[in-house]
C-alpha cells in the first residue's frame, strides 16, 4: 500500500509538470496533499499494536495488561480478566460518554456500545476526547475510530440514531438484548447501561427501556453552569427510577424546552466533566467486578469540593408502569433473596484472627491492661558486674513515698505550740 501510494505521488509531480493550465495544476496540488495524508495514516496504521488474546499479568513495557492485572495481584479484585466477559452500553458521546468510553477502553472493556445521533464540532473542542481533524463526523464514527485505535480488543458497535424517536426507540431495545457477544447471559445482551444524555426526554427513553428490559443502569450528568455534577445507580424495582423523583421543573409541569433561550449555550468545562465520567467508570468497575462499595447516588459540588451521598427508594405511586411491576417482582422475591444471605452468611466458616508476630527478635510481647503485675516483680535494671554501682537510683524508688523523721517532729511541736497558746488565753 505505500508504495503504490508513493508510485501516485509520482505520476501526479510528472502530471503537474506537464499541464500548462493554473487550473489544473491547483486540482493536482489537492491531490497530491490527499495522498500524503493517506500515506501519514497508513504510516500510523503499521504502528497500531495487534490484539492480544489472554490478558497477562507480566510485568513488562510492552504489555497493555500489567499495571490493571496488578488489581488482581494486589487482592484488590479476583479476577481481572472477567472484564473481557462484559459489555457495557454508553448513550449520549458528549463530554462525559466519550470519556467514559475511553476509560472502558482503555481498562480493557469486553463490548462497548455507542448511541449518538450528534456530529463533532469545533464547538466541543473545550472538552476532552474529540479531535479538531475530526469535525464533521459524527461522534459515532469519530468515538470508534479512536477507541480502535487504543485498545483493538474492544467489541466496539455504533448507533447513529436518536433514541427518543420510534424507529430509534426500537432499534436501541434490540440492541440491548442482542445476545451475540455471550450467548449464554441471562437475562439482556449488556450488563449495565450508562446514561450520558444531556436532556429529560432522552433520560426518560432509556429509564424506560431499562424498566421495561428489567436492566440494571447508571444515570449521569452535569449542570449548565458546569461547576456541579451527578452519578446514580438505578436497579429497576430495588432502587427509585427516573421517573419516580422527577427533577423539579418536570414536576411543576413546565416544558424544560421552552427554557432554553435562542443562542444562549450552556457552559462546559473539561475539568467538571472529567470528574463526573470518572466516578461514573469507576462505579461501573466495582458494580462489573464486584469490589468496594457500589455509591447509589454521588453528586459533586466543584465550588466547595462537596460530594453528597443518599439513597432513594422508589415511588409506590410512580407514574411509570413499567416501574410499578418491576416493584411488585423486586417485594415478591425479597424473602427468597434474603434467606439465601442468611445461609450464606452462616455457610461461611468463622475465621479464626491471624496473631502477628508470635515470635519476634527483639523480645517484645503485648501484655493485658488488666492484668496486675507483681510488685515484687523485677523492675528491668540489669545487674552490674562486681565493683561497679548505679550513679542513679532506679525508677521504681522514685515511686515509693518518702517519709523523713523531720515531719514527725514538726508535728510534735505544733502540738507542744498549741498548747501554750491555750494556756496564755485562759
Amino acid at each position: 500500500m505505500e508504495a503504490e501510494l508513493k508510485d501516485l505521488l509520482n505520476d501526479l509531480h510528472t502530471l503537474k509538470i506537464s499541464l500548462l493550465d493554473p487550473s489544473c495544476q491547483a486540482l493536482v496540488n489537492k491531490m497530491q496533499s490527499r495522498i500524503e495524508h493517506l500515506s501519514k495514516m497508513e504510516k500510523l496504521g503499521n504502528n497500531q499494536r495487534s490484539k492480544i488474546k489472554d490478558m497477562s499479568a507480566e510485568v513488562v513495557d510492552s504489555n497493555p495488561y500489567s499495571r490493571l492485572m496488578a488489581l488482581q495481584r494486589m487482592g484488590i479484585v479476583d479476577n481481572y480478566e472477567r472484564i473481557r466477559e462484559f459489555s457495557v452500553a454508553i448513550v449520549g458521546i458528549g463530554g462525559v460518554g466519550s470519556v467514559a468510553a475511553e476509560m472502558l477502553t482503555r481498562c480493557g472493556i469486553g463490548r462497548l456500545l455507542l448511541y449518538d445521533y450528534d456530529k463533532v464540532e469545533l464547538a466541543n473542542m473545550n472538552r476532552l476526547f474529540f479531535r479538531p481533524e475530526q469535525a464533521g463526523m459524527t461522534k459515532t464514527d469519530a468515538a470508534v475510530q479512536t477507541l480502535s485505535d487504543i485498545n483493538p480488543d474492544v467489541v466496539l458497535e455504533s448507533y447513529t440514531l436518536n433514541i427518543t424517536t420510534v424507529q430509534g426507540f426500537e432499534t436501541f431495545m434490540s440492541s440491548l438484548t442482542n445476545k451475540s457477544f455471550r450467548p449464554d447471559k441471562e437475562g439482556c445482551g449488556v450488563d449495565l447501561v450508562l446514561s450520558c444524555v444531556d436532556n429529560y426526554e432522552a433520560r426518560m427513553v432509556v429509564n424506560q427501556a431499562c424498566n421495561e428490559l428489567n436492566q440494571t443502569w447508571m444515570e449521569s450528568g452535569v449542570s449548565e453552569n458546569a461547576v456541579s455534577g451527578h452519578i446514580q445507580l438505578l436497579v429497576p424495582g430495588e432502587t427509585a427510577c427516573f421517573a419516580c423523583a422527577p427533577p423539579l421543573v418536570v414536576a411543576s409541569g413546565v416544558d424544560e424546552r421552552t427554557l432554553k433561550r435562542e443562542g444562549v449555550c450552556a457552559a462546559s468545562l473539561p475539568t467538571t466533566m472529567g470528574i463526573v465520567a470518572g466516578l461514573l467508570v469507576q462505579n461501573t468497575l466495582k458494580y462489573l467486578l464486584k469490589f468496594g462499595t457500589v455509591t447509589p447516588y454521588l453528586g459533586y459540588n466543584a465550588l466547595k469540593d462537596f460530594f453528597p451521598t443518599m439513597e432513594m427508594k422508589p415511588n409506590p405511586q410512580c407514574s411509570n408502569a413499567a416501574c410499578l411491576e418491576r416493584q411488585k417482582e423486586y417485594t415478591l422475591a425479597k424473602p427468597a433473596r434474603d434467606a439465601a444471605a442468611r445461609a450464606k452468611m452462616e455457610a461461611e466458616p468463622l475465621l479464626e484472627p491471624e496473631f502477628l508476630h508470635e515470635d519476634n527478635e527483639w523480645n517484645i510481647s503485648v501484655v493485658d491492661d488488666d492484668e496486675v503485675q507483681d510488685p515484687n516483680a523485677s523492675s528491668g535494671v540489669a545487674d552490674l558486674p562486681e565493683g561497679l554501682v548505679h550513679e542513679l537510683p532506679s525508677a521504681d524508688e522514685f515511686q515509693k513515698p518518702f517519709i523523713s523523721e523531720e515531719t514527725s517532729n514538726s508535728v510534735d511541736d505544733l502540738d507542744e505550740l498549741r498548747r501554750q497558746l491555750e494556756a496564755l488565753n485562759s
